[in-house]
């Protein structure tokens, strides 16, 4: 494929959603979320039967796309560390469905707004979310359409391949990016982060400066708030208005936030008083829609329980490595080498280190990796981003 072919790519592509692909009980999704629906969900095994069946039965199985996946099974990464999980949290800008038509027309399509992959370590020492790019150029795969036909491959916005062919033609194109097997995947709505936050009683951020995003509905002073749900999802959807506007600050302010939001729910004033676990427990299982293996309040508990022994310091947060795509400054490509250092690290379940500050250089490496030393004074490769520890006013 020629470079002027593969510049932006087609914009058009089958809806990832309707006869065919995804048969739902509920469609509310948002992207990130997961991280805290695995943490509230820890705490479940204590309910009553009536209370389990009925958070059991809440969550939505993606059979279809275990299906699609099941046919290119042979053609997919395998994964190298027994233990080591990866789970793809994907958000859906889909304006249908109830209380979702206020963010927009519903077009009948929708692409993934938000999209992180998660890497659980082995014995669960440290969870580490990497957030996709929406604007990332990537080669999407042939996927099936809601019409019943298939797409040709195609270079592309990375978010085109959910709009094509919903959460399997996604998984197949983080795993082509990435080489990276995606064991689980999770899919949330607008709705139901709200529900999330509403059910923790709102999560608190710092605000440099007070927002008035009229497309938003936004109006907050500046200082520590406690946002509520219909203001957290302005918060972490607006663009244009805060921060210098661009894709990559909206990520940093969704990582920034959703450290918050798993700080909240680890603490004791949630998973330890019954009245306020059960509406997050409702909330975090009505929202999902999840591969089979997950579909149920015992597959997410087996998938989780060790998530709550992890230090905040060791949740950490940050964005594939990225920079201007070449053809178009408004799209974005991958920072080679960098990029496959990490995505190499996490499939062989390697320490990956986070810090808020630009990495230094090694001096052992001849092509100037990034490092920060640890506590035995060795080295290990070090990416910006941020951990569920920091403080949003830090």
């Amino acid at each position: 494929m020629t470079d002027s072919a593969r510049s932006l790519g087609p914009g058009l592509g089958a809806s990832a959603h309707g006869e065919g692909l995804i048969r739902r009980r509920r469609r509310r999704r948002l992207g990130g979320v997961g991280l805290g629906v695995g943490v509230v969900v820890l705490a479940a095994g204590g309910t009553g039967w009536a209370v389990y069946a009925k958070l059991d039965g809440n969550i939505t199985a993606d059979d279809a796309a275990a299906a699609e996946l099941a046919r290119y099974e042979k053609e997919r990464p395998t994964s190298l560390v027994k233990g080591a999980q990866n789970i793809l949290l994907i958000g859906s800008d889909s304006r249908s469905g109830d209380g979702n038509g206020q963010y927009g027309r519903d077009s009948g399509t929708e692409r993934s707004d938000t999209t992180i992959l998660l890497h659980l370590a082995a014995g669960r020492r440290a969870a580490t979310a990497v957030s996709l790019p929406r604007d990332l150029m990537v080669d999407v795969p042939a996927c099936l359409g809601r019409d019943g036909t298939r797409s040709e491959p195609m270079f592309a916005m990375f978010n085109y391949a959910f709009q094509k062919g919903g959460s399997a033609c996604t998984i197949r194109t983080v795993e082509k990016l990435t080489n990276i097997r995606v064991d689980h995947h999770m899919v949330v709505d607008f709705h139901g982060f709200k529900d999330m936050v509403d059910a923790v009683d709102g999560v608190a951020v710092c605000l440099a400066e007070p927002i008035d995003d009229k497309a938003a509905e936004l109006r907050l002073p500046a200082g520590r708030v406690t946002l509520n749900g219909e203001e957290a999802l302005g918060y972490v959807r607006a663009r244009k208005s805060l921060g210098n506007g661009s894709d990559t600050d909206r990520m940093d302010r969704q990582q920034r936030f959703l450290g918050a939001l798993v700080h909240k729910v680890q603490s004791n004033d949630v998973l330890l008083n019954p009245v306020k676990l059960y509406p997050v427990l409702d909330a975090a299982t009505s929202s999902l829609t999840t591969d089979p293996g997950l579909a149920s309040l015992r597959g997410l508990y087996e998938l989780v329980r060790g998530l709550r022994d992890i230090p905040t310091e060791r949740v950490q947060f940050l964005t594939v490595p990225r920079e201007s795509y070449v053809y178009d400054a408004n799209r974005d490509q991958l920072v080679e080498p960098e990029a496959r250092r990490l995505f190499e690290r996490l499939r062989k379940d390697e320490p990956v280190k986070v810090t808020k500050k630009a990495p230094k250089v090694s001096e052992h490496s001849h092509d100037e990796e990034p490092y920060e030393e640890t506590e035995n004074g060795g080295e290990v490769p070090a990416f910006r981003g941020n951990t569920a520890a920091e403080d949003t006013c830090g």
